[in-house]
């Protein structure tokens, strides 16, 4: 008789919100057979200023598996559960990847991008899908995006929901509702874990439903006598259609800022889910041909990310585009957690400039949540029934918080399993307990490269932003001697009027260091490593200040 055990491993997308990829292996008699993916995304860190781009999931546990990778599912098209893919199919061993009708075109559109190429399987909602032991099937969710979905996961050990980024929206601006009779009929027949987002788990009610948001676009943009410039996530095509809807009613022509923002606007009409007329589509280059009050820009940088559309328009860097006095700009998406400094940063940017400025602090309906409160959360236990929990897509709070809703409902908190990246689950036949933790770390991308950019990168990168960098130079015979004095020169360390007198004291500590060693086997890296340490310890105690030091010892 064989003996099924299911592992579950959290590869990202647990505590820090985004950077979402789930790893299930099938095992038979403690032998491996079959992995499937859930989702493949990227997440923003904090080192953003820093010159790293995005983190993406650390899949090194899986480098001696990929033969049993049978199949990469994707939710919803968000960039945090689809924009690592790219970068890691080729080492997955490029198996198939299953997923809706728009999130499949992002996908395929994201590899262009990185002039490669992937044909996506577009999911059939009616069909059932076996990948080894694993069965599975689709089921249609609600969220900020269309086409989004929950999965169900069949297995010999039992049936696991993975119910991603959701909320329980009865009128969604375009497409269906939830299948609620699909969710209900799997509660019915069993279900063994219940994975649910969890980053609404800390507010009260219900989540409001998309389409609050589409009158106040049409509230705001009768009131605005400028440019009307809303600004949200690129791949919510649900908030973007109905901004497009209020343009249409007022008659302003439509622009669209922002690479991404142009090629999945681009993608949706395509498909019928972003229809505009033609006579009121216009080019970022063509604005400033129609008055202020018949504009309406629609501008990806929602989160303040460097370099983005918006935060151009903050640093006056478009050269097409300025805002002025009159000009009304929409937050219509709240920060991700961790990027709010960025996004208040923008915020007072923008205001600077004349604008007025809304935003959800101080405004409401501006931005319906994509992601379910306490009664979504609490529909969904209900309808699945779940002998075991694991909370995903939020922060170690919000595992809390849910944990609390559960036990509110009657279960026992000791069967929801709050895990931390890598932190892994096993289940045998109605069973679960936690499993050895899987070891990763922080891949960052950034211009260069994956991987690239390591914590020694990343500390001096911090170093030369905030206390600049000092060259010392030092010039030696074949003896060891000094040849003439030390230099020394930095960028971004002192005021210049400090200069003289402070590396006048750092030359001549140097000399005394040279002085020591003579006589002495004259070691150039060591003498090199004295240098830096000398003077790290002489510039804390002169100035407060640790700038990275590059010491070098030439001999001639």
């Amino acid at each position: 008789m064989i003996t099924y055990k299911l592992h579950f491993i959290p590869l990202g997308g647990i505590v820090g919100v985004t950077k979402n990829m789930y790893v299930y292996e099938m095992y038979n008699d403690d032998k491996l057979k079959d992995i499937i993916i859930v989702d493949c995304g990227i997440g923003f860190p904090k080192e953003k200023e820093l010159g790293v781009d995005f983190v993406i999931p650390d899949i090194t546990y899986l480098m001696d598996k990929k033969e049993f990778i049978r199949a990469i599912l994707i939710t919803h098209g968000h960039e945090d559960h689809t924009s690592a893919l790219p970068l890691l199919y080729d080492d997955l061993g490029r198996p198939p990847v299953y997923a809706s009708l728009l999130t499949s075109m992002f996908i395929e559109n994201k590899f262009k991008d990185k002039h490669k190429k992937i044909t996506v399987n577009r999911v059939d909602f009616n069909k059932e899908y076996i990948f080894g032991d694993f069965r599975i099937s689709y089921l249609t969710m609600t969220h900020s995006i269309p086409d989004t979905t929950h999965i169900i996961i069949k297995t010999p050990v039992g049936t696991i929901y993975h119910g991603s980024d959701f909320k329980l929206d009865l009128t969604p601006p375009y497409g269906p509702g939830p299948d609620f009779y699909k969710i209900a009929k799997a509660g019915h027949e069993g279900i063994l874990c219940l994975l649910s987002d969890c980053l609404g788990s800390e507010r009260e009610g219900l989540t409001l439903s998309e389409n609050i948001v589409g009158q106040t676009f049409e509230d705001e943009m009768r009131k605005t006598k400028g440019k009307f410039i809303m600004t949200t996530f690129s791949s919510n095509i649900s908030r973007i259609r109905q901004c497009v809807d209020a343009a249409i009613k007022f008659n302003r022509k439509i622009c669209f800022l922002g690479r991404s923002m142009r090629d999945n606007t681009k993608i949706a009409s395509s498909i019928g889910y972003l229809p505009i007329p033609q006579s009121l589509f216009i080019k970022e280059e063509e604005v400033n041909r129609f008055p202020a009050a018949k504009i309406c820009l629609i501008v990806a940088g929602s989160q303040g990310q460097y370099g983005s559309a918006l935060s151009k328009l903050a640093d006056r860097q478009n050269k097409n585009i300025q805002i002025k006095t009159g000009d009304k700009i929409i937050f219509s998406s709240d920060p991700i957690p961790g990027n709010e400094n960025g996004v208040y940063e923008t915020i007072e940017q923008l205001s600077e400039e004349g604008a007025d400025v809304v935003y959800s602090d101080i405004a409401d309906q501006l931005h319906s949540s994509g992601h379910g409160n306490q009664e979504d959360l609490k529909f969904l236990v209900r309808f699945t029934n779940p002998r075991y929990f694991i909370p995903i897509g939020g922060t170690i709070r919000h595992q809390k918080q849910y944990e609390n809703l559960v036990e509110q409902l009657g279960y026992a908190k000791k069967d929801v399993y709050s895990l931390n990246e890598g932190e892994t689950v096993w289940f045998v036949k109605n069973k679960a307990y936690k499993g050895d933790k899987v070891e990763t770390k922080n891949i960052y991308v950034d211009a260069y490269g994956i991987g690239d950019v390591g914590s020694v990168i990343l500390r001096d990168r911090k170093t030369l932003a905030t206390d600049g960098i000092v060259f010392a130079l030092s010039m030696i015979d074949n003896k060891g001697l000094l040849i003439g004095k030390p230099k020394i020169f930095s960028r971004g360390f002192v005021f210049e009027k400090q200069e003289d007198r402070l590396y006048s004291q750092a030359e001549q500590m140097i000399e005394g260091l040279f002085l020591t060693k003579n006589g002495l086997t004259f070691d150039a890296g060591k003498m090199q490593y004295d240098v830096i340490k000398n003077l790290e310890e002489f510039f804390r105690k002169a100035t407060g200040r640790k700038p990275l030091i590059v010491a070098e010892v030439i001999q001639l």
